[in-house]
């Protein structure tokens, strides 16, 4: 069995990339915080995941991700890797109906992944945990994540980009031709 060198090195920098996220996450962003809310960092990196490496990778690593993130600080094991997942299969339809060349075509991605993955969270708390239903509270909790989410992908879109493309190249195999010819 051949290991496509350039593949194994796009992995390791992917799994490097979780943990310098994780480390953001709950280290870096818990100093930032408005009204105890953080910005989800993860559902950027899924989201980028799944638009330029592609649906497979894009949900195997989400789905990994989430369960690795569950264990370490989650409350039940499961859902914040089958949300995940989504988000990155959802970057690959994203892929094929947007471009993503665009910093406002990005952001509306953004969040669109995050109301997706909030909502799915709250919902499996509603029914899992029993937790009580306060709408008003959940919104306000959605727009700070929204914002921070954008703002962090404002920020940050040149190198998401760049990185994205080379990992694009390694993972993704583009056709010359178009399914017309």
């Amino acid at each position: 069995m051949k290991i496509n060198l350039k593949k194994f090195r796009g992995i390791l920098i992917i799994i490097l990339l979780f943990f310098i996220i994780y480390f953001l996450q709950i280290n870096f962003f818990s100093w930032f915080t408005i009204r105890g809310i953080m910005p989800n960092v993860f559902v950027i990196f899924a989201l980028f995941l799944g638009l330029f490496a592609g649906k497979k990778l894009g949900g195997i690593c989400g789905l990994i991700f989430g369960i690795i993130l569950d264990i370490l600080i989650g409350e039940s094991i499961g859902f914040t890797g089958i949300f995940l997942a989504l988000i990155g299969l959802l970057g690959e339809y994203f892929d094929k109906n947007f471009s993503k060349d665009s910093r406002v075509t990005i952001i509306l991605m953004t969040i669109g992944a995050t109301v997706i993955f909030e909502v799915c969270m709250y919902v499996v708390k509603i029914v899992r945990f029993h937790t009580q239903i306060e709408i008003l509270a959940f919104i306000i909790t959605l727009l700070v994540e929204v914002i921070y989410n954008v703002l962090l992908v404002i920020i940050l879109y040149p190198a998401m980009k760049k990185l994205g493309y080379y990992i694009e190249n390694l993972f993704k195999h583009k056709k010359l031709l178009t399914r017309y010819f």
